[in-house]
C-alpha cells in the first residue's frame, strides 16, 4: 500500500513539474556566449563603426560582441545569409542588390553579389559618404579633369567600391570608358595605388583611418564630384539609393575645399533565423546608449534613433526589429506596406 503524500512532498512535486514545464522556454532564451559583427577591413569607416557598436553592445548588453573583418561585402554577405555570421555592418545598396539577386537587379550592367534572400535589417544607421581622392599636388581640380587619367577600378573582392566609382563618374556624365582603369582588389588597395603613384584617382569613405594614413604619408585631398541639380539626378539614376552631399572645407580629413561626395545608408543587419531575443538584446544595448557612440567616430553623429526605422529600406526588417520599433512607437503603417512589398519580391 502506497503511503499518502505529505503536503510538503506534494508541493515539491508540483514545483518540480512546473520547472520541467518551463525548462525548454528558459533554455530557448539563453544568450549565446558571444556574437560577431562582420564588416570591411581595418582602416575603413565600416570597421571603425562596427568596433564602436561591438564595444557599446558588449559594455551595455548581456552578450559579448566582437568584430570580424572581411575583404568586402562580396565575401561576408553569403556568410550572413546562411547564418554563419551573426550580424553585419554593410551599406544598404549592396544589401538590396544581394537580397534581390542578379536576376532581378543590375547597376551599370553589373551585380555579382551572391543571391542572399535571407538577410534582414536590424537598424538603419548613419549615411556613409564616399569621396574621390587625388594627391595634394595633383593638377586635377574637378571631376571632369579625370578624363584619360588612371583611376582605380574592378574591385573583385569589394563590389561596393565599384559602384562607388561608377556613381562618382556618373555624377559628371562619365563612364569607365573615360578613364584608364587600374585594377585593385579592394578599397584600401585603391588608396595604396594612389599613394604609390600607380593611380591618379581613387576613392574612400570620408574621415576613414586610411585617408588619414595616406595624407600623413604623401598628402592627399578630396576631389569634388558634381552635386549640381543635373549631377544629383545622374547620381540617383546611376545607383538607386545614392544621393549627393556637400561637405564643408575642413569638416573632414583631406577636405581642403567645399566638396561634393556621394552618400548612402549604412545598415546593421542579421539573417532571418537569428533568435528574436538575441536581436532584441543588441538593439536595446545600442538604442539605450546612442550617446556613447558619438565620441567614437564622426559618422556616429548621424546614427540616431530617428533614422533607425524607415520606409526606404532595401531589405526586409527582422521580426524582432519590427516588434522593437512598434514598442517604441516609431513603426508606421507605411513601413508595414514597404515590408510586405519587399518580402513579396523573394
Amino acid at each position: 500500500m502506497r503511503a499518502p503524500r505529505t503536503p510538503t512532498g506534494l508541493a515539491f512535486a508540483v514545483a518540480f513539474a512546473m520547472l520541467l514545464l518551463h525548462l525548454p522556454a528558459a533554455q530557448a532564451q539563453q544568450m549565446p556566449r558571444s556574437v560577431t559583427i562582420g564588416t570591411n577591413s581595418p582602416g575603413t569607416v565600416f570597421y571603425a563603426l562596427a568596433s564602436g557598436l561591438a564595444k557599446v553592445a558588449s559594455d551595455a548588453g548581456p552578450i559579448p560582441t566582437t568584430v570580424q573583418p572581411y575583404t568586402g561585402t562580396s565575401t561576408l554577405l553569403p556568410l550572413l545569409n546562411n547564418g554563419e555570421l551573426d550580424f553585419a555592418l554593410v551599406n544598404g545598396v549592396d544589401m538590396g542588390m544581394a537580397y534581390l539577386g542578379p536576376q532581378k537587379i543590375k547597376v551599370g550592367g553589373k551585380n555579382d553579389f551572391s543571391y542572399s534572400p535571407d538577410i534582414r535589417l536590424v537598424m538603419r544607421g548613419a549615411p556613409l559618404m564616399i569621396g574621390l581622392l587625388v594627391k595634394k599636388d595633383s593638377p586635377l581640380k574637378t571631376i571632369q579633369d579625370i578624363k584619360g587619367k588612371r583611376m582605380t577600378g574592378e574591385y573583385p573582392a569589394h563590389q561596393a567600391v565599384w559602384f562607388n566609382m561608377f556613381g562618382l563618374l556618373a555624377s559628371a556624365g562619365l563612364t569607365w570608358k573615360d578613364v584608364s582603369v587600374v585594377p585593385v582588389p579592394a578599397v584600401n588597395d585603391g588608396v595604396d595605388a594612389l599613394v604609390q603613384g600607380r593611380a591618379d584617382v581613387s576613392a574612400h569613405a570620408v574621415n576613414s583611418a586610411k585617408i588619414r594614413e595616406a595624407d600623413a604619408a604623401v598628402g592627399i585631398r578630396h576631389l569634388p564630384a558634381d552635386c549640381s541639380p543635373a549631377g544629383e539626378k545622374r547620381i540617383r539614376q546611376a545607383v538607386p539609393g545614392y544621393y549627393g552631399r556637400v561637405i564643408k572645407a575642413g569638416a573632414a580629413a583631406a577636405m581642403v575645399e567645399d566638396t561634393c561626395v556621394i552618400a548612402y545608408d549604412i545598415y546593421f543587419a542579421t539573417h532571418k533565423a537569428a533568435p528574436d531575443h538575441v536581436v532584441s538584446a543588441l538593439m536595446k544595448a545600442v538604442w539605450d546608449n546612442e550617446a556613447k557612440l558619438k565620441p567614437i567616430h564622426p559618422t556616429f553623429r548621424e546614427w540616431t534613433q530617428e533614422r533607425a526605422a524607415t520606409t526606404e529600406m532595401t531589405i526586409p526588417y527582422h521580426p524582432a526589429a519590427i516588434k522593437f520599433y512598434r514598442d517604441k512607437g516609431i513603426w508606421k503603417p507605411e513601413m508595414d506596406q514597404a515590408q510586405a512589398k519587399l518580402s513579396a519580391q523573394n
